[in-house]
């Protein structure tokens, strides 16, 4: 009875031991796996999520001082290049013309309003060609190229990944056009990374995309 408790008991800890190794294997693969892929994602793809969708904006402003008439256009309406949208009733009546094809986002005056020469009538942007504006540290820039592709991911439709291409990388860093650069009182001087804008078309966005939404993007090496 003793000798088949024994090896009762011997047979539960090589199970046990067997289950504990098998566990190991497990875990430490996995920690391998995951290790893999982050070096291979690192060292194959740009990554961010500091991007924005953005478009071509454009004004369509008052020609001359005046009441604003025949002004009609709601947000959402297309407009055309040259296409006469209202009218300035002053010393004379002067056409207000679309200076480009897009959408109107944001009306600025009523009918009847009088305005100044050059006041913002409304907001237009190209809807048919949006982008994504993404800043790249400067760290990662030499890795950037136009033409690169990019995987795209909008907030606005977090389920669909959007084919995109490199279009253009900046001159400078953004930093760069600060209108007021920083001052360090104390006299250390603290490395900042500095960011560099990418412009990246996107490949047919749905319309859930719109303007001003954030993105994260992948950029292939």
């Amino acid at each position: 009875m003793i000798e088949d408790e024994t090896k009762g008991e011997n047979k539960m800890n090589r199970g046990r031991l067997i289950l504990t190794n098998i566990i190991g294997l497990i875990v430490v693969l996995a920690i391998i796996g995951g290790g893999a892929y982050y070096y291979y994602q690192s060292t194959n793809y740009v990554k961010t999520d500091e991007a924005k969708v953005a478009g071509d904006m454009a004004a369509i402003s008052a020609p001359a001082a005046g009441k604003v008439s025949d002004w009609d256009l709601e947000e959402g309406k297309t407009v055309k290049k040259g296409d006469t949208v209202a009218k300035i009733k002053g010393e004379q009546t002067v056409d207000v013309k679309s200076i480009m094809d897009g959408t109107i986002v944001k009306n600025e005056v009523k009918n009847g309003q009088t305005v100044q020469a050059g006041t913002t009538i409304a907001q237009t942007i190209d809807m048919d060609n949006l982008y994504i504006t993404a800043n790249i540290k400067e760290t990662d820039i030499a890795d950037v190229e136009v033409g690169n592709s990019v995987d795209v991911v909008v907030d606005g439709d977090p389920d669909t990944t959007f084919d995109g291409t490199v279009e253009e990388i900046g001159y400078a860093t953004n930093s760069t056009f600060d209108m007021l650069p920083s001052t360090n009182s104390s006299g250390n001087y603290t490395k900042v990374t500095q960011k560099v804008p990418v412009k990246i078309s996107i490949k047919n966005p749905s319309d859930k995309v719109l303007p001003g939404m954030n993105a994260s993007v992948k950029i292939s090496e």
